[in-house]
């Protein structure tokens, strides 16, 4: 698996649940080469959660992407994007007592 360059992947969050994987990859082409283009489903379901991640070939392409779909209306709907937050392995996500 190719090691991905932090910032290329961006959150996209509040997208309609009727967007397809080809929907989103269609919807943020336009700004450079995509390497992955993924929604959040639910497992029981199988339907959209409602926001997905995109990834780029270049950070520069990802960066232009936030720059301009963040705050855009897409199907009806607003929708924010933002740079996504890698796990660091081994970090832990509760809080200390």
């Amino acid at each position: 698996m190719a090691k991905r360059l932090l910032g290329s992947q961006l959150f996209v969050s509040r997208l309609s649940f009727y967007t397809t994987h080809k929907d989103l990859k269609r919807l943020f082409s336009p700004f450079g080469i995509i390497t992955e283009a993924r929604l959040v489903v639910d497992p029981r379901t199988q339907r959209p959660k409602g926001f997905g991640f995109v990834t780029f070939e270049s950070n520069v392409d990802a960066q232009n992407a936030l720059k301009a779909m963040n705050g855009k209306i897409v199907d009806g709907r607003l929708i924010f994007v933002e740079v996504a937050k890698t796990k660091i392995s081994g970090e832990d996500d509760t809080i200390p007592k």
